[in-house]
């Protein structure tokens, strides 16, 4: 079997299965009264089941036992299959942390504490940044400061993933986005194993845009934030940073740069007004371009070709075939979008 169909396999099965579940999971989440209501903060005007991350961990992790059974992930070398092994014990961990909060509402701190326990047991797997390319001086060995800088980039994509998740399908489609970049670089770098945890997230990020998107008929939830959040940034890490080559280690910050982006002018924002960096606000991209006069679907259709955009610059820049022209026609896209929120922000 052509090594590509385990990719197409594992997008298409986690795809169908969020398809198939998440009618289910919704149903469940009515009976037991497990609804999101509305607030000040918070666009939706009815209360909404917000356990879709179910669906979404469910669909992502039977892809991959499936294309696993197939024989998808032979051969690895042993140290590949414990960070393979640590991204998914991590994803699950993530993801229980982020139910546990839709459940039973925890403290940020007891969350912040419990996703830093999580990401150190995924560092020490071998979900690590263990050295940093440098342009002139070659690549530098981080030493005890791998552990801080992987549980930082670990828990804040973790964080900027749940932070986003603002808009009906806005959280699903930049993810589903991220997650297509990664498995298209991973390829081309060589990086089946990594390529294929990325295939099985899009497939389940896009797939649950089908009732995730406005008007959303059910939220991912912290669950699903969580777990895409980790499973990109690890993706990110094991796929791509591991790379002894400069460009090959700016490619994940460049795919995420728009959630990563969001979250640092936020918390710079609060912090600037002496408040705590999560302290909720309505300062996130997506609240300002609401209140610039958007629609709601605009707003979300606009980060997606903001993240469409990066990554087609991290394609160019992995040098893969056609990757200027895709980066041009993302431009492309990018302009004729700014232009409209351009114009309509003008008539509001």
């Amino acid at each position: 079997m052509p090594p590509q169909i385990y990719h197409l396999i594992a997008f298409l099965v986690a795809a169908v299965v969020v398809l198939w579940t998440t009618p289910d999971v919704k149903n469940i989440g009515i009976k037991s009264g497990r609804v999101d209501q509305p607030g000040d903060r918070k666009v939706h005007q009815h209360p909404m089941v917000r356990l879709g991350g179910v669906s979404i961990f469910a669909g992502t992790i039977i892809s991959l036992i499936i294309v696993w059974r197939l024989g998808g992930f032979a051969n690895l070398p042993t140290e590949k299959e414990w960070q393979i092994l640590g991204v998914t014990l991590g994803g699950l961990g993530f993801f229980l942390i982020g139910l546990a909060d839709d459940l039973l509402n925890l403290s940020p701190l007891a969350r912040l504490l419990m996703q830093v326990i999580v990401a150190v047991g995924a560092w020490k797997a071998g979900v690590s940044i263990d050295f940093i390319s440098i342009p002139t001086i070659g690549i530098v060995d981080l030493d005890w400061l791998s552990l801080p800088i992987t549980v930082v980039w670990l828990v804040g994509m973790v964080n900027a993933i749940n932070w986003i998740d603002g808009l009906d399908g806005l959280a699903a489609g930049v993810s589903g986005i991220a997650a297509v970049v990664m498995l298209v670089v991973s390829l081309f770098m060589r990086q089946p194993a990594a390529a294929l945890i990325a295939a099985a997230l899009a497939g389940a990020a896009l797939g649950f845009l089908r009732y995730n998107f406005n008007p959303a008929q059910i939220f991912m939830g912290d669950g699903g934030s969580y777990f895409m959040g980790f499973t990109l940034a690890a993706v990110g890490v094991i796929g791509l940073v591991k790379i002894p080559a400069f460009t090959a280690v700016l490619l994940p910050y460049l795919i995420l740069a728009v959630p990563i982006v969001d979250m640092s002018v936020v918390i710079l924002a609060r912090l600037c007004r002496g408040k705590l960096p999560w302290a909720a606000d309505k300062r996130h991209l997506h609240h300002r371009l609401l209140n610039a006069g958007l629609s709601h679907r605009l707003t979300v259709l606009f980060i997606y070709s903001l993240t469409l955009w990066v990554g087609s610059l991290a394609l160019a820049i992995a040098g893969i075939p056609s990757g200027i022209t895709y980066a041009c026609g993302a431009t492309s896209l990018l302009s004729y979008a700014t232009w409209r929120v351009w114009k309509l922000s003008r008539q509001s």
